[in-house]
């Protein structure tokens, strides 16, 4: 199995030096033994919008990035994982620009859901409209086809330009499964070893449901994107971003998960300095998960924490990360807004910045999410303690890039030898390499102001001990001699773990 149970670094392929041979070399340079979990590779084929997400192909690596050897150059040494956006392609794909062509006389045109798949008749319906789940104010596109000046209007998910760059396949049909077919045999002869399906919650669209997660059929789709992907020697790691019994559902159907809950829960336990919330939650949660506290998104909230946390909570955790310069993303469809109006879908913001570039708090924050059971990522604005990046955000309008800061090398070799940064490599070694991670983990009883967690395995065992009074961050082990030792994070004189500054 590819999965391994260590840490994974989410980069974009320009993000670490400017281009794949770069990034490949920052990770042989800087990081040599740290992603023993592998490299998550955001998307690095030709791309229309989005950055990257609104893919022309998956047959091509955009060539200011560098080839596939560069990415199987890299898979030399750590498993790549690579995104497929299975609900849409670029309008700037050769499939889309020949439907524009030719309209339904194009040879790709059963690729793309026109409204009268939708609706019969082609016209939209309003209460239909309402019940959705919507990314934009409308859900569809249209255009004018070439050849006949006659207009189409296409199914678009996602997209803030109109018409949207991100036009949404037909899952049902069997074009879009042969193509989905190719992409993923061409990964696969890549040496890719894991896909993230992004976007796999919104394939599904059902008059009268929201188009998300509509059940039973999306089950139907991942049996057959997972049987697949299995004969091509590729795990499946599905993206959805829901109600977080959703998530529940799809680990009960045996899928790998995002642990989109945890980042917020861990954000809210260091800021109220109260541990409850988020040991109720650690209860409960399935162990099957990636998990993570920064993306290139944002830190989750609507709809995922959904009946986890009132709204009167939530917004008060907002208004410091705003007071603190985060940005927000917000819910467009007033029925998947709380009824109280409360419409947050997202905190855009570098989790370091969040936490008031406090080592100490980072840090602790780093060691619950990798002593939470699951698959640690590390995104790598995170990896080196990253500010926002306000000036970007001013520059492009898109709050987004407030967490999406490409650095040169030269502020790499700089960024990595900060006090913060040494302490979390020390931190994911620890979690790479201590055998305690492969066995049983305990919630210990703890005070609201604290945090006991444990893993124990043989006669091996590590807790984790905060003081989320003064963010202090203790982990207790034996070590390969049987010692027992009380150790901080980095690495001090006596060679021991040190999670707090001296």
């Amino acid at each position: 199995m590819a999965v391994k149970n260590q840490v994974q670094l989410i980069t974009y392929p320009d993000s670490l030096g400017g281009d794949l041979k770069t990034l490949n070399q920052v990770l042989t340079t800087y990081f040599p033994n740290t992603f023993k979990g592998g490299i998550h590779i955001l998307p690095p084929f030709p791309s229309s919008g989005d950055r990257g997400f609104a893919p022309l192909t998956y047959f091509e690596i955009e060539p200011k990035f560098g080839t596939w050897e560069d990415i199987r150059k890299i898979g030399e040494k750590h498993d790549v994982l690579l995104d497929l956006m299975v609900n849409h392609i670029s309008r700037q794909s050769v499939f889309f620009k020949d439907f524009l062509k030719n309209g339904r006389k194009s040879k790709y045109s059963n690729l793309f859901l026109t409204l009268d798949k939708i609706w019969s008749d082609s016209k939209p319906v309003q209460e239909d409209i309402s019940k959705m789940f919507l990314r934009r104010t409308t859900p569809y596109s249209t255009f004018t086809i070439e050849s006949t000046g006659q207009q189409e209007t296409v199914w678009t998910t996602f997209g803030k330009e109109t018409p949207s760059e991100q036009i949404d396949l037909d899952i049902n049909a069997p074009e879009v499964k042969q193509l989905l077919t190719d992409f993923l045999t061409n990964f696969s002869k890549q040496n890719v070893k894991i896909v993230r399906l992004d976007a796999v919650g919104y394939v599904v669209k059902k008059i009268g449901t929201s188009c998300f997660f509509v059940e039973p059929e999306i089950y139907k789709f991942l049996d057959w994107v997972t049987e697949l992907a299995t004969s091509l020697g590729i795990e499946l790691l599905p993206e959805v971003h829901a109600h977080y019994t959703t998530q529940f559902k799809l680990a009960k159907h045996g899928n790998w998960i995002y642990d989109f809950i945890l980042p917020y829960m861990i954000l809210e336990t260091l800021i109220n300095k109260s541990s409850n919330r988020l040991y109720s939650y650690l209860k409960v949660r399935p162990h099957k998960q990636f998990t993570m506290l920064d993306c290139h998104d944002g830190i989750p909230v609507k709809p995922d924490l959904d009946d986890l946390v009132e709204t009167k909570a939530a917004q008060k955790i907002v208004d410091v990360c705003v007071e603190r310069g985060s940005n927000l993303s917000l819910i467009y469809s007033d029925a998947h807004k709380n009824k109280d109006g409360f419409d947050v879908h997202q905190i855009r913001c570098s989790y370091y910045s969040v936490l008031n570039c406090d080592d100490d708090a980072y840090l602790a924050a780093r060691a619950i999410q990798f002593f939470a059971p699951g698959i640690p990522q590390v995104y790598y604005v995170g990896l080196l303690a990253g500010k926002n990046d306000d000036e970007m955000v001013k520059l492009t309008g898109e709050g987004r890039e407030i967490n999406r800061h490409n650095f040169t090398i030269s502020e790499i070799e700089k960024e990595v030898q900060k006090p913060v940064v040494q302490r979390l490599l020390k931190l994911i070694d620890f979690r790479n390499d201590y055998p305690a991670f492969n066995g049983e983990f305990i919630i210990e009883n703890a005070k609201d102001n604290e945090i006991k967690l444990t893993w124990k395995k043989d006669d091996k065992f590590c807790t984790l001990n905060i003081d989320l009074d003064t963010y202090k961050s203790v982990i207790e082990y034996i070590d390969e001699n049987k010692n027992k030792l009380h150790s901080l994070i980095g690495i001090d004189e006596t060679n021991l773990l040190r999670l707090v500054s001296p």
